[in-house]
């Protein structure tokens, strides 16, 4: 089977869209994998380094520590086997990829020279800088690196079941493979017939907070190539304030124009709270209390999120503040370095920063990192500051996306001269289709 197979039909990108792509490439290539312009010296510390966490993060920072620090102990604990490509879900949950482009083995990545313990963490302990496994071993650090990812809070919606995910119409992209597999199988399904489609997005903070609108404008694509958007209607439920479905204005505003004139409509200050998977019905409420029940032909459930438990119950978590809610990492959000214990550090999805829970933010910011712990070991101050950067790579339909970068303070920041942010481009998509894996690959081995 071909990765194009199991798809319905779609307009081929025209010789000219290729040509522009291929002869573009080197040139994106280049600007995704730029590194940053300082770095700390090599030392030959003997520091015991503890990484919770064998994601895109703990792994790119295992990577830069190793080469930075080359007499200390390094050490990642996680159990999970499986490393998942969790940036290629919406392609795989909208029938572009197949599953295996999203599914490698974790052993792959973890670098030379670096102990792996494969268990999960069960508590952290700072004031002793220690940390429990589920078998009860403790393992003791000079230095900690948080890299956990975050909790996808599906227990928060009465009704769900994450097994059921391809069952009834309901998908959810955010799960696992398996489930953005399932996610297409109940588009697919669905597109051939039409009807009502319901879309969510729940309130605080998102990994990939783009997903949802992608799916989005996926699902109105895949009607249109099927034939039945004309008898069909997709409609936008969203917990957040008045004509917001993304904390960047411009690119919100952008997205919202483009909906309209696609036909969906939105509803604002709708939580997805409850769903009757039998009866294809989802169930929301307004800040007031007022429960609205929705039929549904599909249905894509985005869950609340949060910091795992472990953290959440720990004494890393932010006690007090709007991270504390979420129970995320308490960090400084300029040099992700722990507010009360300078001896931890964190990256990726659990940090508790205003923005950045992409892929992309770890490619900024585990450099970074690794450069900050550097020299706090070395007994100097850490010096990089992070903008919080963030790249969404906006899918708008099949063969055609906006790249959108943006900081902290939701100015857009476009790294590539060929691209516009706020229009669509078949470069854009090619990036997202063709490149970003392998730079992604790159930087969990520290060559970015």
């Amino acid at each position: 089977m071909t990765e194009r197979s199991h798809r319905g039909p779609t307009r081929p990108p025209s010789r000219r869209d290729m040509l522009r792509a291929m002869g573009a490439a080197p040139i994106a290539v280049g600007a995704l994998q730029a590194a940053p312009a300082a770095q700390a010296q090599t030392s030959d510390s003997k520091a015991h380094i503890v990484i919770a966490g064998s994601g895109l993060g703990g792994i790119a920072v295992a990577s830069r520590l190793r080469a930075l620090l080359p007499q200390a102990k390094i050490t990642i604990v996680d159990a999970k086997q499986e490393h998942n490509y969790q940036p290629g879900y919406t392609l795989v949950a909208s029938g572009v990829w197949p599953i295996e482009k999203v599914r490698d083995r974790n052993a792959d990545f973890i670098p030379a020279g670096v102990e792996w313990v494969q268990e999960m963490v069960a508590a952290f302990d700072p004031a002793s800088n220690s940390l429990t496994t589920t078998s009860g071993q403790k393992i003791g650090y000079d230095y900690l690196v948080v890299a956990t990812g975050l909790h996808l809070d599906y227990a928060q919606i009465e009704g769900m079941d994450v097994a059921a995910i391809g069952q009834n119409g309901m998908g959810s992209v955010y799960a696992s493979p398996q489930a953005a597999l399932a996610t297409w199988q109940a588009m697919d399904a669905y597109r051939a017939k039409g009807g009502q489609a319901v879309m969510t997005l729940p309130p605080g903070a998102l990994k990939c907070a783009g997903a949802p609108l992608k799916m989005t404008f996926m699902i109105a694509d895949r009607l249109r190539q099927a034939g039945t958007l004309a008898n069909s209607k997709v409609d936008f439920y969203s917990a957040l304030a008045d004509d917001t479905v993304f904390g960047v204005k411009s690119v919100n505003d952008n997205v919202l124009a483009r909906w309209k004139a696609l036909g969906i409509t939105t509803h604002y200050l709708q939580k997805l709270v409850a769903v009757d998977l039998g009866g294809r019905k989802a169930v929301f409420t307004s800040p007031e209390g007022e429960r609205t029940s929705v039929d549904y032909d599909f249905l894509h459930v985005v869950p609340p999120m949060r910091a795992p438990d472990v953290v959440k119950n720990s004494d890393l978590s932010a006690k007090q503040g709007p991270m504390a809610g979420g129970g995320w990492l308490e960090v400084s959000k300029d040099t992700l370095q722990h507010l009360r214990y300078p001896n931890v550090f964190g990256v990726g999805d659990i940090n508790g920063t205003p923005r950045g829970k992409t892929a992309a933010t770890v490619k900024k910011s585990a450099p970074l990192v690794a450069h900050n712990l550097a020299r706090v070991i070395a007994g100097q101050p850490a010096d990089q500051i992070f903008d919080g950067y963030t790249s969404c790579p906006m899918i708008v339909r099949e063969g055609s996306a906006m790249l959108i970068e943006f900081d902290y303070d939701g100015k857009l920041t476009p790294s590539l001269p060929m691209i516009e942010p706020l229009q669509e481009s078949f470069m854009a998509w090619f990036m997202k289709y063709r490149l970003l894996k392998p730079a992604y690959i790159a930087v969990m081995k520290g060559r970015v």
